[in-house]
């Protein structure tokens, strides 16, 4: 790097090396602080930082969900506000305690006997922020701006205490309550799950179980609709067959139809009656069944028969077999509680026929809805006293059958839940299909592939289990928060009324108690026959009690003596542990004497992250301002995975709601996954995961955030390639790289002074005009997508300005005004123009690209005195004087038919520096013409062509032709397809014409209206001979592709300039140098170097040119065949 120059310049683009030298320099002037700091704390921008878990490493998904963040707190510093960021750690649930007890080698079971509690909590606490430091890296290397000096922590004592002063508004609220119920059940993690942990995406995955259509033998003796011989059955169809032995009901539908089939069991070959809904007798006998007309037909029948022949009999409603009373299926046991008022026929209003039999196996300790029925029918769940005298059910809390049930004692329900190579070959669930196989109770048997839900954390399979737990009335809440959500600006819109919305109108109430150790305490202390209870709401109101309880005799010392209500020191919290272990040993005293132990359970880690906007900042014990004057609630944006509405999205609006009736985020950005290249998800087994250390060091954190953002919307999967970055690496930022270079190598040379006084805009010429134009519609554009929070918008706008209006337009076709201009004013225009327009991209890409853009912005400004980092600087503001849109439409017309031409040429291989003769132009309009007319020289010079002709649209020369494009058509309007493909068949040149002109269709086709844009048809030119024509949008250009021998002679003169300006460069000659230059060639060649030989000698600033051979050595070029031109060329 050249240093001495004001403009620095650089020998090569190397993106990693950037990126260090400006986090050094961040570092060395705190631009950090300084971004904070130089913004009026009165004009606040809020943002709340989604806690990750530090006893896991980060991925390539984190680099794209904090880059999102870093975008739009970086955007709105420029804009003026001040954005604190407060970084944070989730250090509690599931994910920690399933990494402690792996890397102990313990279970759930082993804490409380092979180690203590307080050293469980003592082994999480140091794993939790186990990976910290690679996390802190991840953050700097790839500039995501966060205070990680003071992030809140969700284990702090002031933390925990801000939750439970929550918790207690809630229960003061009276929106907390204990029951019993049945709930999501993690037998592996050894916890229950609320019902939103158990909707986030991944969670429900289809599964091949072995399910059963189940024998239920009628009691003879019982209410029975049918007059038949023999035994009657009732078929009830399952994908659990564990939970047969639990069996205590079969639910009809009472509207339903019903009948009785005669038939043969396929397995005993016994003659049967059984029933099932009406609708589902072809569904059950579909394969390996005959249907006959009587039942005497059925007497043919032998063992061995391809097909088993049934007899569909009479019907009756499910309201005549209500009452109905049948023998227990598999009769390992009575229930402990009214047994008498087992196994018999209920209704219920959620029975259908899509599937199965139309009635549903009934076992209340495992189905929320089977629990319901049959309570209300006074049918008891099968529960057994345990040898401590509690009613449990037949399946243990691991996921195991007690010994009730003898057949498979100790086994596990799921196979699943076995360790690795310890699961038997036949699972719990074919061992009973086989058993009720050969004791005739199976009417069918097969393998059934269903979605079933899985453990978050685990991944293992969950079962619907009783748990005693307390929930947060969230059904109290739910219209008033579907009203809120209705007021948050949600990207994607779809998730906000879609996925987050319909979750919210159908939320059940929150399952809060979690049976783990490591985590927040439930702050509820309860007597032993649950009358009456307290909860506490802060540190002082439990040490209150503390004394209250030491005063009864409860307990000889307050065991928070220490601790001094109203000192908000450090000091003073830290000394103080409010986990499991330490308060479970505080036991309190009621209001009437009697002795109160703390609930158990902990609660829900989705409510420590749903808690962090007031935990964070320890209200309401202090920073109550922050809070109540809304200088720091609710946040204006936040930023996560979508599988966030369902976790921290959720949590964070269900506490907001019901605690302070208002929304909690005004702003989110849902973000999609980031996949493989081939569309797959990441993952250690596919081996198909990116380290993001690796990404970041090799293409460094720019390429990468540019990539990830403009490659896909935020809220759409993006499917990460490494040539992707590649790719914006060469096109977008070595683009901006070799226009700065450009820019420095003359701008030294000239030794421009960006501070002289400006030129008016008015007084500089048109190119200058329309690219600052330009710029500033662009600056508008840009400022409005980060707005709205449409990053990818605001990138590809950047990208699309710096590669094709900036490097291939103005600096193309400005090249001479830089090093070969005699006019000092328009050369400094040149020089302003172009360094305006890098300035301000250094301004408004600098949210994406933090680094580089910082690097271009200090290297513009140089020995200037200006700010430390554009990250300081304040985002431009369009000038609405300087937006030309006619000049801006008029230059965008000149592109596209350059663009056209130029195809064309590639298309015949017809080189540029080939001069044509003309090109026809057909014109929609008077206006078209105009604009065409003013940007006709242009044009000609850029695609070295000598006339262009503008002719009516209604020509007789280019014939045009239209027809229906189906790929886009065809997902609109499918069934329309055939009957628009015959209007648009119908269409004339002068319907076709309009089409173009009016950039579309609109009409009516069938009662129906079609609006098809230009994407919705092909539309096609005839060439003419001699010519080539091309269209695109609803322009038409055509091109003679007829090269005379004058326009063959300049077209030589072209090339024999661009291979000594190559030479040129290849001997390090300065821009500036002059040459004498000796040609050795043939006959055609020379002749055309002589007949421009004065624009050649300018070109190249050639003193002399001499034909023959040099005595020095001579380079070979080819101009049209192999090896036809030799050149020498020295400096003067």
């Amino acid at each position: 790097m050249k240093m001495n120059n004001k403009y620095p310049e650089y020998k090569g683009l190397n993106l990693p090396n950037i990126a260090e030298e400006i986090q050094a320099l961040w570092e060395e002037k705190s631009i950090f602080d300084a971004s904070i700091n130089t913004r009026d704390d009165e004009n606040p921008f809020v943002f709340f930082e989604g806690p990750p878990s530090a006893n896991g490493m980060p991925g390539i998904h984190h680099v794209m969900g904090r880059s999102i963040k870093d975008i739009f707190c970086r955007f709105k510093t420029l804009k003026g506000f001040q954005v604190k960021r407060k970084a944070g750690w989730d250090t509690h649930g599931l994910p920690v305690e399933l990494g402690v007890e792996k890397e102990l080698g313990i279970t759930k079971e082993d804490i409380g006997k092979k180690i203590t509690v307080d050293e469980y909590n003592e082994a999480c606490k140091k794993a939790v922020m186990k990976y910290t430091d690679v996390w802190n890296d991840l953050t700097k290397k790839m500039g995501y701006w966060v205070d990680m000096e003071a992030p809140y922590v969700t284990y702090h004592s002031k933390y925990m205490e801000s939750v439970w002063w929550l918790i207690s508004e809630l229960y003061r609220k009276d929106l907390l309550y204990k029951g019993y119920t049945i709930q999501p059940y993690s037998p592996k993690a050894g916890t229950g799950l609320s019902s939103h942990e158990i909707n986030q995406p991944g969670c429900y995955k289809n599964v091949k179980d072995t399910s059963a259509v189940a024998q239920f033998k009628a009691v003879k003796s019982s209410k029975n609709p049918f007059s038949i011989e023999g035994d009657l059955y009732l078929l009830a169809w399952t994908t659990t067959p564990w939970t047969l032995p639990s069996n205590t009901a079969l639910t009809v539908g009472e509207k339903i139809e019903y009948v009785c089939v005669t038939t043969f069991n396929q397995y005993t070959f016994q003659k049967t009656n059984v029933v099932l809904a009406k609708n589902l007798v072809g569904y059950q006998f579909s394969k390996g069944f005959l249907e006959v007309e009587s039942i005497d037909e059925l007497e043919t029948y032998q063992q061995g028969d391809k097909k088993i022949p049934y007899f569909v009999g009479e019907t009756c409603t499910g309201k005549d077999l209500t009452g109905m009373r049948y023998e227990q299926l598999l009769d390992y046991c009575q229930p402990f509680e009214n047994p008498e008022n087992a196994f018999q026929v209920i209704s219920g209003d959620f029975v259908t026929t899509e599937d199965g039999t139309g009635i549903v196996h009934t076992a209340p300790t495992f189905g929320a809805d089977d629990a319901k029925v049959a309570k209300d029918a006074g049918v008891p769940p099968m529960l057994v006293k345990d040898e401590l005298d509690n009613l449990v059910p037949l399946v243990d809390l691991q996921g195991r059958f007690r010994k009730e049930v003898y057949d498979f004692d100790g086994m596990y329900v799921k196979n699943e839940y076995y360790s690795d190579d310890q699961a038997p070959e036949k699972s719990v669930d074919v061992l009973i299909a086989v058993k009720l196989k050969e004791d005739n109770k199976a009417f069918k048997v097969e393998k059934y592939e269903h979605s079933y839900p899985h453990c978050w954390r685990t991944d293992k399979p969950i079962l619907y289990y009783p748990l005693d737990s307390w929930f947060i009335k969230v059904t109290d809440h739910k219209e008033n928060m579907v009203a809120l959500n209705n007021t948050i600006n949600w990207k994607p819109k779809s998730t906000g009324v879609g996925r987050f919305g319909k979750w919210l109108e159908n939320a059940n109430d929150w399952n809060l108690s979690r049976s783990r150790y490591w985590g927040i305490p439930i702050p509820i202390w309860r007597t032993e026959d649950g009358l009456e209870q307290k909860c506490m709401q802060s540190v002082e109101h439990l040490k209150s009690e503390c004394d209250r309880a030491v005063e009864a005799g409860i307990m000889k010392e307050n065991p928070l003596s220490a601790f001094v209500p109203g000192d908000m020191s450090d000091e003073n919290y830290d000394q103080i542990d409010l986990h499991k272990h330490i308060v479970d040993t505080i036991v309190l005293v009621s209001d009437t004497g009697k002795v109160m132990h703390r609930e158990s359970d902990l609660m829900d880690v989705w409510f420590d992250s749903g808690s962090m906007p007031y935990a964070q900042w320890h209200y309401p014990f202090e920073n109550k301002e922050k809070i109540d004057n809304n200088t720091a609630y609710p946040a204006d944006f936040i930023a996560e995975g979508v599988d966030q509405t369902r976790g921290w999205f959720y949590t964070l609006h269900a506490i907001s709601s019901m605690v302070f009736g208002k929304v909690a985020y005004k702003n989110v950005v849902s973000n999609g996954l980031v996949l493989d290249k081939n569309g797959q998800k990441m993952s250690k087994r596919l081996g198909n995961g990116v380290d993001p250390f690796e990404t970041l060091n090799k293409f460094g954190p720019d390429a990468t955030r540019w990539y990830m953002i403009t490659n896909a919307q935020p809220w759409d999967n993006l499917k990460f390639d490494v040539d992707g970055i590649v790719e914006v690496q060469r096109k977008f930022f070595g683009t901006l790289y070799n226009t700065y270079s450009f820019f420095s190598l003359y701008a030294n040379v000239d030794e421009f002074d960006h501070s002289q006084e400006q030129i008016s805009i008015v007084d500089r010429p048109e190119i200058d005009r329309w690219v600052l134009s330009k710029l500033h519609s662009l600056v508008q554009n840009v400022d409005e997508c980060y707005s709205l929070y449409e990053p990818t918008k605001a990138g590809r706008a950047i990208q699309e300005f710096v590669t094709e209006q900036l490097s291939n337009w103005y600096v193309r076709l400005c090249r001479r005004r830089f090093w070969k201009n005699d006019n000092p004013q328009d050369k400094v225009a040149a020089y302003q123009t172009l360094y305006t327009c890098l300035e301000t991209i250094s301004i408004i890409a600098s949210p994406i690209a933090p680094f580089f853009m910082d690097r271009l912005y200090l290297d513009l400004n140089k020995n200037n005195s200006v700010l430390a980092s554009v990250h300081l600087e304040n985002f431009p503001i369009p000038n609405q004087s300087v937006i030309n849109t006619k000049l801006e439409t008029q230059m965008d017309l000149a592109q596209r038919v350059c663009s056209l031409v130029l195809g064309l040429r590639k298309k015949e291989r017809i080189r540029v520096r080939q001069p044509l003769q003309k090109i026809m132009v057909p014109v929609l309009s008077s206006e078209t013409s105009a604009n065409l007319s003013h940007v006709r020289d242009l044009i000609l010079s850029e695609v070295n062509v000598k006339e262009l002709e503008m002719i009516a649209e209604d020509n007789d020369i280019l014939v045009k032709s239209i027809k229906p494009n189906f790929k886009t058509i065809g997902p609109k309007y499918g069934k329309q397809m055939k009957a628009i493909a015959q209007v648009i068949s119908s269409w004339t040149s002068a319907d076709i014409s309009i089409i173009e002109s009016n950039g579309g269709w609109n009409g009516t086709i069938k009662e129906d209206d079609i609006h098809l844009d230009m994407n919705d048809f092909v539309i096609q030119t005839q060439d003419i001979p001699g010519w080539m024509v091309s269209n695109e949008d609803g322009l038409t250009v055509a091109l003679d592709i007829s090269i005379s021998d004058d326009l063959k002679s300049e077209g030589i003169a072209r090339e024999l300039v661009n291979r000594v300006q190559n030479l040129r460069k290849d001997k390090g000659l300065e821009v500036t140098d002059r040459i004498n230059l000796t040609i050795e060639t043939n006959t055609a060649i020379r002749s055309a170097i002589e007949t421009n030989k004065s624009y050649i000698s300018d070109e190249v600033l050639a003193a002399s040119i001499t034909f023959g051979h040099h005595s020095k050595e001579m380079q070979l070029e080819t101009i049209e065949t192999e090896n036809d031109l030799r050149l020498h060329l020295e400096k003067k």
